[in-house]
């Protein structure tokens, strides 16, 4: 069963990566456009959701290029941490929440992330930047 499949792995590692940097690279952009409504949206000051907006873009670029992915991975983790104790503790909403409130997104972007964190990115990165 592996022999069928293992040709695939630098393929599904790509598509991994790529939904990562989609989400990120959204969040981030959102962050960045607007700090101030995004930052009342969050509870949390404009700098620091300037700082987070800026961290999730570069995450995204070095996810998505296999740029210290493992680095960026690791960022993007912390930042997922600190949305799941946002959700959990300061705003109390349970696991599912109610509509997409809820932090099962925010574990399950963990668990992507964590992914390439321990696996790496695949094969399929820039060749002249890894």
């Amino acid at each position: 069963m592996d022999a069928i499949f293992a040709p695939f792995a630098g393929v599904a590692l790509l598509c991994l990566r790529l939904m990562i940097t989609v989400v990120f690279g959204a969040s981030g952009y959102s962050h960045l456009k607007d700090p101030a409504a995004r930052a009342a949206s969050i509870e949390m000051s404009k700098g620091f959701t300037i700082f987070l907006g800026a961290a999730e873009l570069a995450g995204a670029v070095g996810v998505a290029t296999g740029v210290l992915a493992r680095w960026a991975a690791l960022g993007l983790i912390l930042v997922m941490c600190g949305s799941i104790y946002q959700k959990a503790f300061a705003w109390k909403t349970g696991f599912w929440g109610k509509g997409t409130q809820g932090w099962h997104y925010d574990l399950t972007f963990v668990v992507m992330n964590l992914v390439v964190l321990c696996v790496g990115p695949g094969a399929l990165v820039i060749p002249f930047l890894r």
